[in-house]
């Protein structure tokens, strides 16, 4: 349920209002917009009281949310939000997220090569996955731990931030204290049990979509994560299955400006895993800028042809230079900066 409130609410009157309908089972959330103040209320809604609150001369309108994500709803929250990452770094504002990097941390040197050409480019965070999962199981899984020592390592050469995904819930202290982002999988879009642990974190979440989820089944896991405490939840499109065997994956270009309509939370697109074909990467990092996403996550390795995983779809530091500059004047159009 959201309430509209008079812009002009004193802070005491507020909280005169928010008393009348908080409880055991409600929790209540306040937003402003750019005309009101909106009250969202979570909860057993059965124990509020309407007509109290109606007889309140600062409410000017009762909503119902249908909806069944409310705190990701942009309903409870008319701005965008933007994620503070430093002084100088907002995620969800007008600078675009530039995350690049190798699928798998391989090496040291690797590591700290790719992290200079990346960011001499204007990547300005920095992936690579110490922990993979695999289809196969005979497959590289990565190299675990020393892989998060390489990460930080490349970290402090460059100052790059850390993009890397979380697999179990047994790993989440040292994430807490190594990783800046913490990627939440595909495959794990719906292990209900480690979103609501990274939920308990004051960390970004960088949160991907199912290969066969819904944008509402997307956006209910980020409300597990939000309902926990965690309000720093970044999307991540990144294809989806579909009948076409041409490339890996669907990249779902309209799920941008729809989850745009449906939410207030940051998207950004990986355009590597959406198609595995290196060459689809540039066009589609463009339709995805220009289609109003908020950044895009790109697997970038020094030598793809000899990559432990995923060579097929990554490129190389040279293109990437050459697409990021392609995507500038793009970028300028609508207002971003790379």
């Amino acid at each position: 349920m959201i309430v509209k409130l008079e812009k002009s609410i004193s802070e005491k009157r507020l909280d005169e209002i928010k008393e009348l309908v908080e409880g055991e089972d409600i929790s209540v959330i306040i937003n402003e917009s750019s005309d009101e103040k909106i009250m969202g209320i979570i909860g057993n809604l059965q124990d509020v009281n309407l007509k109290l609150l109606e007889k309140c001369s600062e409410v000017k309108e009762i909503c119902k949310v249908d909806e069944p994500y409310k705190r990701a709803s942009r309903k409870f929250h008319p701005k965008n939000t933007v994620i503070k990452m430093n002084d100088n770094l907002l995620v969800g504002d007008k600078e675009l997220m530039m995350i690049a990097g190798p699928c798998s941390v391989e090496s040291e040197e690797q590591m700290i090569e790719i992290a200079k050409r990346v960011k001499a480019s204007g990547a300005n965070f920095l992936r690579g996955g110490a922990f993979k999962p695999r289809t196969s199981p005979y497959s590289f899984q990565g190299l675990k731990y020393e892989g998060l020592k390489l990460l930080k390592k490349a970290k402090e050469v460059t100052g790059l931030k850390i993009v890397t995904e979380l697999m179990s819930t047994d790993d989440i202290e040292i994430f807490n204290n190594d990783v800046d982002v913490i990627q939440i999988g595909a495959r794990n879009m719906q292990n209900f049990d480690l979103l609501k642990k990274v939920g308990k974190l004051n960390k970004p979440i960088l949160l991907k979509r199912g290969i066969a989820a819904t944008i509402e089944e997307w956006l209910m896991s980020a409300e597990y994560i939000m309902s926990e405490g965690n309000p720093n939840v970044i999307l991540c499109e990144r294809g989806i299955r579909t009948y076409e065997t041409s490339m890996r994956n669907t990249l779902d270009i309209s799920a941008i400006p729809m989850i745009k309509k449906l939410s207030h939370l940051p998207i950004i697109v990986d355009p590597s895993h959406a198609t595995g074909i290196r060459w689809m990467v540039n066009p589609l990092s463009k339709a995805a800028v220009a289609s109003g996403c908020d950044g895009l996550i790109i697997e970038v390795h020094n030598n793809p042809d000899k990559a432990l995983c995923d060579g097929k779809q990554s490129i190389t530091p040279d293109m990437y230079d050459t697409l990021v500059n392609e995507l500038r004047p793009i970028a300028e159009v609508i207002n971003r900066s790379i």
